[in-house]
């Protein structure tokens, strides 16, 4: 097999504050192959924007470090890359998207002149050229009469026009690595899935990876090839899409598919994360977990169990998971069908 694109190993960034010790990511591990889609999947808080942005360190420092774990990229550990050198990657090989396109965009510069800056900093065109290439960019993002709205303020787009914006800037040097945190959760349901359409189009027409920031399990099942389940700056599962959906393991992701809309009633997860400045020992969801036993509250997190060896790459941080514990107790393997797929929720 081919080495992955991205691998994050043992990832741990921490913030100092007045509060105390910020553990925003402690531990997470996850790797990203070439041509694919992985997803970062929890609840607000969680700690997903803190890892896609450690990759490239892009927190303030201070009070942000990475306090331990590497980061490999093609190949090169960039953990205690210069800042020089994180610039270098920033916008060339490894492109953001956030959430909110208007704060992205500088209000007193046109769309055009932004794109322009980016290509003029990381390749040798001209300003003509960067143009020329910036036009290309918006009509190939769907931005109509690209020619002449190059010379347009993002106040004169649409959220959804402003977000596509946004992308044709993120791929502007065509990245290897796109990061897309949150996307489309400005937008509304119809404009989402425009964007979700044209990132999948472009991802195939410029053979990116993508590492895919959200909340939403209904983005994930449309999207994904693999998903990373977080949790309280913790993974508690990671695997294929299909696998996860089918047959999710932690109660945490269980708990996540059972708010999806869809057959029967939605059920809504009891009880708020922890804080990050004093987390619970053991499972970090055990106070929230219909299946919490004593030995849950014990220790550190459990470390991440093969779930099924006929699953690859398919790992739960349960102790259920573990020797001389039935997995059974937790649902798993059960032949219910999963309400996540409702509709035809996961890709074909």
């Amino acid at each position: 097999m081919t080495e992955p694109l991205l691998s994050v190993e043992n990832l741990k960034t921490h913030f100092e504050t007045d509060s105390g010790l910020i553990r925003a990511v402690d531990g997470v591990s996850f790797e990203v192959n070439r041509g694919e889609t992985v997803c970062i999947v929890g609840e607000s808080g969680s700690g997903k924007s803190v890892t896609s942005e450690s990759v490239t360190r892009l927190f303030e420092s201070p009070p942000g470090k990475i306090a331990d774990g590497t980061v490999t990229f093609d190949g090169h550990d960039i953990t205690a890359a210069t800042e020089a050198e994180l610039r270098s990657l920033r916008g060339s090989r490894i492109s953001y998207i956030f959430q909110n396109p208007q704060g992205a965009l500088n209000p007193v510069y046109t769309v055009g002149t932004q794109i322009v800056e980016s290509l003029q900093l990381h390749t040798d065109l001209r300003k003509d050229e960067a143009r020329e290439r910036a036009i290309e960019l918006l009509d190939q993002v769907g931005i109509p009469e690209a020619t002449t709205r190059v010379d347009d303020y993002p106040h004169e787009f649409s959220g959804g026009m402003k977000q596509r914006v946004v992308i044709a800037m993120a791929l502007a040097c065509q990245p290897d690595l796109l990061i897309a945190d949150e996307p489309t959760t400005a937008l509304d349901v119809t404009i989402q899935a425009q964007i979700l359409r044209l990132l999948d189009e472009l991802q195939e027409e410029f053979d990116m990876s993508v590492l895919l920031i959200t909340h939403d399990l209904g983005v994930v099942a449309e999207v994904a090839d693999r998903v990373v389940v977080m949790y309280a700056g913790k993974v508690m599962e990671r695997g294929d899409v299909f696998e996860l959906f089918d047959n999710p393991a932690h109660p945490y992701t269980k708990a996540l598919l059972e708010c999806l809309p869809g057959e029967g009633e939605m059920e809504a997860i009891g009880g708020a994360l922890p804080s990050p400045a004093n987390p619970p020992n053991g499972c970090r969801f055990h106070p929230r977990c219909p299946y919490a036993v004593e030995e849950c509250a014990v220790g550190d997190q459990p470390p991440l169990h093969d779930v099924d060896e006929s699953a690859d790459d398919h790992v739960a941080a349960c102790l259920y998971f573990g020797d001389d514990y039935d997995p059974s107790v937790v649902g798993y393997g059960s032949d219910e069908p999963s309400r996540a797929k409702a509709d035809g929720g996961v890709r074909e």
